[in-house]
C-alpha cells in the first residue's frame, strides 16, 4: 500500500491520532526483537500469526461449494469444476492451487470457519478493514482489539509485531501499541562487497550515537537480507514456475508473505518474547481476470503457509504456534462481467498450527438465501477473535469487543 493510501486507512480507522502514531512511535530493529529474545528468559507461552488478505479474497472460490448448482449457474465463467477442487468432504473442496494446506488438512492441521462475517456488513475497504482489526463493527474505535489486550497487559515493546512498513490499527492500544519491523533487506548490486557494508554496521567506541545508530541500521538491513534470501527461502512446489507478483493497490498488503513469515520463523526460534505478530498479502481486489490472479496469490499463500507451518513443526516453540488467515470481505456469488467478482460480505478463515483440532467448523452459507444478492454470514468474526484470545492468548474475550460476548469455537485444543 502506498503511504498516501495507507494514512487515508489510518485516519479513516481513527488510530492515526493516537500520539505514539503521530510520534512515529512502535518502530524497532530486528536487532533489537531478537536480542530481546536473551532476556525474555522463559518461553511466554503461545503465540498467534494473523495474516491479513487485503483486497477482499474471493471465498466462494478459495473453499469452494463444488456440489452445489447455485455455484456453477451465477458463476459459470469463474466456477471450478468438482474434479478440479480438492475436496475437504462431498459439498466443499479447497482451490487446486492450495495443495500445501490440504496436506495440513490431511494431517487435521487445518481448520476452516465457515461464513464469517459482521452485522450489517460495509463493502468499502477501508471501513471493513478497520471493522475486522479494531473489532468494533457497530461504531469506529480508536484502538484495535490486539492494542487492547497491550494494553490489559501492560505489555512490553516487542509483544506484538508487524512486520509490515507501517503499523496496522490491529495493534494500536491508548497506553501501549505493537513495534513494526520492515521485512525490506539491503539488496546490494553485484559489484559491492558485502563485507564492506558489514564494516560499516561496526559500532565504534565512543562514536556519537546518531552514527551509532546509523551503523546498527546497516548491521540490522543485512541481518534482514540473511534471513529472507538466506536458508529461510520458501522452497517451491516442484516443477513450479517463477510467477511474478501482484502489484499491491490501494486495498494495501504486501506481496512478500514468505520474507515475512520467514522473519516469524527466526524470531519464534531464536525465543523472540513476541506473541502476536502481523503480516500480509496484498491484490485480491479481483473485479476483472480473476480466475488468473487470485490463483497466482492462493499459490503464494498455499507455499507460504505450508513452508511455515513445516518449518514450526520441527521445534517445540514453532508447535506453539497459530496461524490465523482473514480477508476484509468476500465476494458476490454473481460473476461481474468482466470475468471478476465485486464486493461481497461473509467468506472463510483458515486456522493452522500444532493446537489445532483440524475440521469444518459453522456452517457454509446459502447460496440461494441471499442478501441482496450476497452471502448471509454463519458466524462473527468476534467468535474466531475470541477464541484466539482465550485460547492462544490465555485473556477473557468478552474485555475486547466493545459490549460483546465471543461465543468460542472449539478449533483449538485446550492447554
Amino acid at each position: 500500500m502506498d503511504a498516501l493510501t495507507r494514512r487515508r486507512f489510518l485516519l479513516a480507522s481513527g488510530v492515526a491520532g493516537a500520539a505514539a502514531l503521530a510520534a512515529g512511535g512502535g518502530a524497532l530493529a530486528l536487532s533489537e526483537l531478537l536480542g530481546a529474545a536473551d532476556r525474555a528468559g522463559d518461553p511466554l507461552g503461545d503465540t498467534v500469526v494473523l495474516v491479513t488478505l487485503y483486497g477482499g479474497n474471493d471465498g466462494l472460490n478459495t473453499v469452494i461449494p463444488y456440489a452445489d448448482p447455485a455455484y456453477h449457474a451465477t458463476r459459470p465463467e469463474l466456477a471450478y469444476p468438482a474434479e478440479r477442487v480438492l475436496p475437504l468432504n462431498e459439498a466443499l473442496g479447497l482451490n487446486p492451487v492450495l495443495t500445501g494446506l490440504k496436506r495440513l488438512w490431511d494431517d487435521q492441521r487445518l481448520a476452516v470457519i465457515l461464513g464469517v462475517g459482521y452485522p450489517r456488513p460495509d463493502r468499502s475497504h477501508f471501513r471493513s478493514m478497520d471493522i475486522w482489526q479494531t473489532g468494533s463493527p457497530d461504531a469506529p474505535a480508536t484502538t484495535g482489539w490486539v492494542g487492547r489486550w497491550l494494553d490489559d497487559t501492560g505489555a512490553p515493546v516487542g509483544t506484538a509485531v508487524s512486520f509490515e512498513p507501517v503499523l496496522p490499527p490491529l495493534l494500536v492500544g491508548r497506553r501501549r501499541i505493537g513495534s513494526c519491523v520492515s521485512y525490506h533487506g539491503l539488496d546490494l548490486p553485484p559489484w559491492i562487497d558485502e563485507r564492506l557494508v558489514a564494516a560499516l554496521g561496526r559500532i565504534e567506541p565512543g562514536e556519537p550515537e546518531m552514527q551509532a545508530r546509523a551503523a546498527s541500521a546497516y548491521a540490522d538491513l543485512l541481518e534482514m537480507g540473511r534471513v529472507i534470501h538466506g536458508d529461510h527461502q520458501v522452497t517451491p512446489s516442484p516443477g513450479a514456475a517463477a510467477e511474478p507478483d501482484v502489484p499491491a493497490t490501494g486495498t494495501g498488503g504486501e506481496n512478500a508473505l514468505a520474507a515475512q513469515l520467514a522473519l516469524v520463523a527466526r524470531c519464534v526460534e531464536v525465543g523472540a518474547p513476541t506473541r502476536v505478530y502481523s503480516v500480509s498479502l496484498g491484490g485480491f481486489d479481483t473485479h476483472a481476470d480473476e480466475l488468473a490472479t487470485q490463483e497466482l496469490l492462493l499459490r503464494q499463500l498455499d507455499e507460504a503457509l505450508s513452508s511455515f507451518a513445516a518449518r514450526m513443526a520441527r521445534s517445540a516453540a514453532g508447535r506453539r504456534i497459530t496461524v490465523v488467515v482473514y480477508s476484509e470481505f468476500g465476494r458476490r456469488l454473481r460473476a461481474n462481467a468482466s470475468d471478476g467478482t465485486d464486493h461481497g460480505t461473509a467468506g472463510p478463515v483458515l486456522v493452522l498450527g500444532g493446537r489445532v483440532v483440524g475440521g469444518l467448523y459453522s456452517e457454509q452459507p446459502s447460496l440461494t438465501d441471499l442478501d441482496q444478492g450476497d452471502l448471509r454470514a454463519t458466524a462473527d468474526f468476534r467468535d474466531v477473535f475470541g477464541s484466539v484470545l482465550g485460547s492462544v492468548l490465555g485473556a477473557d474475550p468478552g474485555r475486547y469487543f466493545e459490549g460483546y460476548e465471543p461465543r468460542p469455537l472449539s478449533f483449538l485444543r485446550t492447554g
